[in-house]
């Protein structure tokens, strides 16, 4: 099980304890923001991709959507979304419980600029009912992303 490989993924760094699992599902931004009682905006979703025939992984804010023409200017191609049974096979976690922490060898994380703006932030930990809370300095250390981009829209206005 997913959860299973993130929590030993954050155990080798002694942080197994603050992945947190819940009765209820987390599996989206509003679920989520339930779950924990914060806002929506501060769920680190973690969007998959196919770009040349490769999957990627976007962390954004709870509350940015992807930008068509931000993502064909940073990727050189159309925002094509993995579907569910592409992220299971490619990524290694279930649509719903995706997240930046054990994927499989050769996805590439990319974070959003929409987080910047928080101190700390929340994203799922391989379920659709779990989730961790991360400053941002530690997302950036533990999600092992490639680099920042700007691809969202929505969360400026």
């Amino acid at each position: 099980m997913a959860i299973e490989k993130v929590r030993a993924y954050f155990d080798q760094y002694g942080m197994a304890d603050r992945v947190r699992e819940f009765d209820v599902s987390s599996a989206t931004v509003e679920l989520a923001a339930q779950a924990l009682h914060c806002e929506p905006c501060r769920i680190a979703k973690t969007l998959s991709f196919l770009v040349d025939g490769h999957g990627i992984l976007i962390v954004a804010a709870g509350d940015a959507k992807i930008d068509n023409s931000k993502y064909k200017a940073q990727f050189g191609t159309k925002a094509k979304m993995l579907t569910p049974g592409e992220a299971e096979t490619m990524v290694g976690h279930a649509v719903g419980g995706v997240c930046p922490f054990a994927v499989n060898e050769g996805v590439t994380v990319y974070l959003d600029e929409s987080l910047k703006r928080f101190d700390t932030v929340f994203p799922a930990c391989g379920s659709g009912n779990s989730a961790i809370e991360l400053t941002i300095p530690e997302l950036e250390k533990y999600s092992g992303f490639t680099r920042w981009v700007d691809v969202c829209k929505g969360w400026r206005e």
